[in-house]
C-alpha cells in the first residue's frame, strides 16, 4: 500500500485517494440551485475496492448528496430556516416550499495535513438564509483515517449562533409529521442499496430501528453489476447532545442513515452559544454482521480520536 494522497480543485473540491482509488470529492463549492439548499457534500464516497456507496441528487429528492450535513426545520425570532433542501414541513399544513432555502457558505481552509495513513482539514464556513442573513458560524474538521480493511471519515462541527435570538433546531416530526425526524449527518446510498440489511448496537437489526437510540447503526448493501457489497457504520460521540442519538434509517424506498438529535425533540440554542457534534463513519468494501462491527467499534474507533474538538 502506498496510503493516502489528498488533492485541492480550488475553489471547487478537496479529493483523498488511497492506491489510486478515490475515496471521495469533498465539494465545498457547489453549483447546486437554491431550493436545493446549497451546502458542501462528500461524493462520491467509495469503498477501498472502488465502488461507489453513494448518490448524488437522486431524481425523488435532488438535494440528498452523499454525505452531508444537513439540517430541516431551523427556526429563529420568529422565523424559519431550512439548511435541507426542497420544502419545509410547518405544523397543521404539511410540506410547503417556501422561500427560506438556506446556505452553507464556505470561507476558508486550515490544517490541510496528509501522511500515508491520516488525511485532515478544517473548513470554516457561515450558514446563511435565503434572505442573505447570517445565522451560524462554523468550525467543520474532517479527517480519513485507513483501517485494517476499511477507511474511516471522522466529521466535527462546531456551530456557533451568531444572532441575538435563541435558534431552535427541529425536524419534520416536531413540527408534526411523525417518524420523520431527520436532521444532521446524512447518507443518501446507491439505488442497488434498497431493502439491505440494519443493524445497531444491542443486538438490534431491521427498519423498525427508525427513531430508536444507539450508539452506533450499520447499514449493509449490494452492488448492481458486481458480486458482494458493502458496509456503512455510524458512530455516535458520547460528546454529543442527547447521547446515544435516535437514527433516522430506513431500507426502502432507499437507503439512507442519519443520527438524528433532534428526531421529536427540538434543541435550543441560545444567542452566542456553541452546538457541537461529531461522528465517524466507517466504509468497508464487504458485507459485514453485527458482531463484526461491534469489534470494530471497540477495537477501531473508541481508543483513536484523529480529530481535537473544535472551538
Amino acid at each position: 500500500m502506498t496510503g493516502l494522497r489528498m488533492m485541492q480543485r480550488y475553489g471547487e473540491a478537496i479529493t483523498v485517494e488511497s492506491d489510486g482509488v478515490e475515496l471521495f470529492q469533498y465539494v465545498y463549492e457547489p453549483a447546486n440551485p437554491q431550493l436545493e439548499s446549497p451546502r458542501p457534500y462528500f461524493h462520491p464516497l467509495r469503498a477501498l475496492d472502488g465502488r461507489l456507496v453513494s448518490v448524488y441528487r437522486p431524481h425523488d429528492h435532488v438535494w440528498h448528496k452523499g454525505i452531508s450535513l444537513a439540517l430541516p426545520n431551523v427556526d429563529s425570532a420568529g422565523l424559519s430556516a431550512n439548511f435541507w433542501g426542497g420544502p419545509t414541513n410547518v405544523c397543521d399544513k404539511g410540506y410547503q416550499q417556501l422561500n427560506n432555502n438556506g446556505t452553507q457558505q464556505h470561507r476558508a481552509f486550515a490544517n490541510i495535513e496528509c501522511t500515508d495513513q491520516c488525511a485532515t482539514f478544517d473548513e470554516y464556513l457561515v450558514w446563511a438564509t435565503e434572505h442573505g442573513d447570517s445565522w451560524l458560524d462554523e468550525r467543520r474538521q474532517v479527517a480519513v483515517t485507513l483501517l485494517d480493511d476499511s477507511w474511516r471519515l471522522s466529521f466535527a462541527a462546531a456551530l456557533r449562533n451568531i444572532t441575538k435570538s435563541a435558534i431552535e433546531f427541529g425536524s419534520p416530526t416536531t413540527k408534526g409529521r411523525p417518524l420523520a425526524g431527520y436532521g444532521g449527518l446524512f447518507w443518501r446510498g446507491p439505488r442497488s442499496f434498497n431493502r439491505g440489511q440494519i443493524f445497531a448496537a444491542g443486538g438490534r437489526s431491521g427498519p423498525e430501528l427508525m427513531g430508536e437510540p444507539a450508539d452506533w447503526l450499520g447499514y449493509v448493501g449490494r452492488h448492481d453489476g458486481a458480486d458482494g457489497g458493502a458496509t456503512v457504520v455510524f458512530v455516535d460521540s458520547p460528546d454529543n447532545p442527547r447521547y446515544p442519538t435516535q437514527w433516522f434509517v430506513r431500507d426502502e424506498p432507499y437507503a439512507c442513515v442519519c443520527p438524528a438529535p433532534f428526531f421529536d425533540e427540538k434543541l435550543e440554542l441560545p444567542a452566542g452559544e456553541v452546538l457541537r457534534l461529531r461522528y465517524d463513519v466507517v466504509i468497508a468494501h464487504d458485507e459485514w454482521d453485527a458482531t463484526r462491527i461491534d469489534r470494530l467499534v471497540a477495537e477501531q474507533i473508541r481508543p483513536v480520536d484523529p480529530l481535537s474538538a473544535p472551538e
